[in-house]
């Protein structure tokens, strides 16, 4: 019976996806269409699977919704979910169709939508308005915000404009979860004798991207520029402000802070640094990190391997020569860039 008003209220091809999720032919599942908490709190005992039919879009406080669906599975339980991605819901606008038009439209719908939300006093207007309905997701912030609240993401779909995702909490939530919003924000990178430092950084992800950096490694591993592969988390700006180095340019705090100097090894994330060799992870916490990386100065590639033969060969010219190999790699990086058009990778 279950399964027929499944079948009947989403579609065969919905019901093929969340069928393939569920592994005791739905004995243990609460199905439920719902954006109030309410009804999460009062899950049957016993269940394995929680399947909510409502777009998160519609749903006024998503983690604190995430994070009750949490609280009601054991470890190892699922959570399958849906939303629509600004993507899509860009793609079913008939006025998309209209070129000039859809340009102020679509403008109009994202300050008012996505900006709104974020400004002190703006927010309860957004609020007000729209009772915290039709709220624009990208794909990254949708993931993000499960992996955020405590889930491992096992797989997702795109079925009829809307994404159908299937987590298994791992875990509790994040503790204080603070995700970035603003054009500005702090990186937690790997500084001088490994202390953890806020590198600072225009955006350049969707928000929440943050909490996929392993999803996304995992997944896809790096890409030949030493970057994450197939990395959805970028912004269409995301991906030009890198390429000219834009988006690092805030960094000039960290060196007036003390934290970076202008030329040296690229602060780097815990998870990569796990990665990186011993023996350089030594010679690294030596000295500070840079914003100007060796691999531009030896107009080398930005693949990982690449990227880690010029660290190695900057900071054993360092120990030798302490002040002339930054000033020697400066002015190698500044011609590489202005006469060989060196890019970020």
């Amino acid at each position: 019976m279950m399964k027929d008003k499944l079948y009947n209220k989403v579609g065969l091809e919905v019901y093929s996806y969340i069928s393939n999720q569920i592994d005791d032919d739905f004995k243990s599942t609460f199905i439920i269409a719902t954006s109030n908490i309410f009804n999460i709190e009062n899950t049957p005992e016993n269940i394995n699977t929680i399947i909510n039919l409502r777009e998160l879009n519609n749903i006024r406080y998503i983690n604190k919704f995430l994070i009750e669906v949490n609280n009601k599975l054991s470890n190892g339980n699922k959570f399958i979910g849906c939303a629509e991605t600004f993507t899509a819901r860009k793609n079913r606008k008939k006025i998309n169709k209209l070129p000039i038009i859809r340009n102020f439209y679509f403008g109009c719908e994202f300050i008012f939508l996505r900006v709104f939300p974020k400004l002190w006093g703006f927010k309860k207007i957004y609020f007000l308005i729209t009772r915290g309905r039709n709220r624009l997701l990208s794909k990254a912030e949708i993931l993000g915000r499960l992996v955020s609240c405590g889930f491992e993401i096992l797989d997702y779909e795109s079925i009829n404009g809307l994404i159908y995702f299937t987590g298994k909490k791992n875990g509790e939530p994040e503790n204080n979860i603070k995700p970035s919003y603003g054009p500005l924000y702090k990186m937690p990178r790997i500084g001088k004798n490994g202390k953890i430092i806020g590198v600072y950084k225009f955006r350049t992800m969707h928000p929440y991207g943050e909490f996929l950096h392993d999803y996304i490694l995992n997944k896809n591993g790096y890409a030949s520029s030493g970057k994450p592969a197939n990395d959805f988390r970028l912004t269409p700006w995301g991906k030009f402000l890198r390429k000219y180095w834009l988006d690092e340019t805030p960094q000039i705090l960290n060196i007036f802070k003390g934290e970076l100097k202008l030329v040296g090894v690229r602060p780097v994330s815990q998870r990569f640094f796990d990665d990186i060799p011993k023996d350089l992870q030594k010679l690294r916490i030596k000295q500070k990190p840079g914003c100007i990386p060796p691999y531009v100065s030896l107009n080398k590639s930005g693949s990982v391997t690449d990227v880690l033969e010029a660290e190695k060969q900057y900071l054993l010219e360092k120990e030798k020569k302490y002040f002339f190999t930054d000033l020697k790699y400066f002015l190698k990086a500044i011609f590489n860039i202005v006469f060989k058009k060196k890019r970020s990778a």
